[in-house]
């Protein structure tokens, strides 16, 4: 059950500080400064609440874990009712406060819908891939380092070709506010679940650091 309550509570978190910048801050703080809030929010709940439920904060993970061997069928379903849950209780509280949702967005840049769903797939591989890898080894005290930084870098690289979701209830939350942008919910649903499902099985194939 912990780990059910630390992942709503660090989905939250990551939805509440990393689409509130785009909203109240984006424009002062830029790509940099967004890019900055999402992986350091990670690296913070990493550090929180990864001892108990590792942190996944994104199906994507999740379902590379469940690929990997790491948790059960029934747990990737309880991870990603939690993630889902507290994904729209942040968007929810971001939209009380006052912040226009529709501001944070997920949607394909000027590249194209081909070139966000490529790279969503890759990012998201590589992201979990990195995930699945540093945190191998439980005692690895730098892990919330590596996945935050990644994370970063995935914003920095991305954000002008997809939006750098990488997260399937990071877009539903947001997207959901905005008609326009649910058609493209999909794209945001099969790239990072499948760029996870492809870490997972790289993974259990040995790709990465083994115990």
């Amino acid at each position: 059950m912990r780990y059910i309550i630390t992942e709503f509570i660090g989905t939250f978190a990551l939805i509440f500080f990393g689409c509130g910048t785009i909203i109240f801050m984006g424009e002062q703080l830029g790509l940099l400064g967004i890019s900055l809030a999402f992986g350091l929010t990670v690296l913070c709940i990493a550090y929180a609440f990864g001892p108990i439920s590792g942190a996944h904060l994104n199906p994507a993970v999740s379902i590379g874990a469940l690929i990997s061997g790491r948790i059960l069928l029934r747990e990737f379903f309880q991870y990603v009712i939690a993630q889902i849950s507290g994904a729209l209780f942040a968007v929810f509280i971001l939209y009380l406060i006052g912040g226009d949702v529709a501001m944070a967005v997920t949607v394909p840049g000027t590249f194209g819908i081909g070139s966000a769903l490529t790279y969503e797939i890759i990012a998201t591989f590589l992201f979990v891939t990195i995930i699945l890898s540093v945190t191998q080894d439980k005692n690895n005290l730098l892990a919330g380092v590596a996945i935050g930084i990644a994370l970063v870098v995935v914003h920095l690289t991305g954000i002008n070709v997809s939006g750098a979701s990488v997260n399937p209830v990071r877009t539903l939350a947001t997207n959901i506010f905005n008609p326009d942008a649910l058609g493209i919910i999909w794209l945001y649903f099969l790239g990072p679940l499948l760029g996870g499902v492809i870490a997972g099985l790289a993974h259990r194939m040995g790709l990465g650091v083994q115990s």
